[in-house]
């Protein structure tokens, strides 16, 4: 299928947005090394179900199965880098069309690409919070007791467990994050959904506030979502190779390569 057609269209869609806004999924970084917690395909669901060792009950009750499962991933998350999907997104917001982008994703890939305006929904992995005195401290700082020494991450201060600021199934969203998100996605008159299936709530209503406040969204997934069929536009392709694309386009039509005035 040729998808120039379609890809000519998103760039201007971007092009005539007064405030554009991303909602990202998993398929941004999967092309990073980050595997996808909810695909089969990933092999996480092999070993052990993410929806019950990544629970806050099962964290709270066996902790030790978490950091046992998780301790695999930690290194992968560290060593991650951005793909062509986390720089075109950055390059869209250093020349001023896109305003902010909501992520699933707790990788940081995002800020590490140079994006300055990114909501994290589900948390992230660059802190960890003492589940006893509730001292907040760098992730760097357990990797040696972590992943060298294998033992379950613990405070300096009190000894208590150190839990990442990770959203875990069965945990409250952030407030002022989902807050952000759902005003975001009530005052954009463009939302681009990347690599996202739009399975979890209330992440996947964000697309249907956008649409019910007359924005128009655009979907990049390789997979279906609720969204499409109210969708302005769908492209079925790998973000990492679309994203670029489009932002290429958009160059060639302005020729605006920095940022843009507002």
């Amino acid at each position: 299928m040729d998808i120039e057609p379609l890809l000519s269209r998103a760039a201007e869609l971007i092009r005539t947005a007064r405030h554009l806004v991303v909602l990202t999924g998993a398929g941004v970084s999967t092309p990073s090394g980050i595997p996808d917690f909810r695909s089969a395909r990933s092999g996480l669901w092999e070993k052990a179900n993410p929806f019950i060792v990544a629970s806050l009950q099962a964290f709270r009750v066996r902790p030790q199965m978490f950091f046992d499962w998780i301790r695999p991933l930690v290194r992968v998350f560290l060593d991650a880098v951005p793909n062509p999907a986390h720089l075109a997104l950055a390059h869209l917001e250093q020349m001023g069309w896109l305003k902010a982008i909501i992520t699933q994703n707790i990788d940081a890939l995002h800020q590490k690409a140079g994006s300055s305006n990114v909501i994290e929904v589900h948390g992230h992995v660059r802190e960890a919070t003492c589940t006893r005195c509730y001292d907040v401290v760098p992730t760097e700082t357990m990797v040696p007791q972590f992943i060298e020494r294998r033992e379950m991450p613990r405070c300096a201060k009190c000894g208590g467990i150190l839990k990442p600021n990770v959203i875990l199934y069965g945990e409250e969203l952030p407030y002022q994050e989902i807050n952000d998100a759902r005003h975001q996605a009530g005052t954009c008159d463009v939302m681009l959904v990347a690599g996202s299936s739009l399975s979890i709530a209330p992440v996947a209503d964000l697309p249907f506030i956008a649409r019910a406040n007359g924005a128009r969204v655009i979907v990049i997934n390789q997979e279906p979502t609720p969204i499409d069929s109210q969708a302005s536009l769908v492209i079925r392709a790998d973000v990492a190779v679309v994203l670029p694309r489009i932002v290429s386009l958009l160059i060639a039509r302005t020729g605006c390569r920095t940022i843009r005035g507002n």
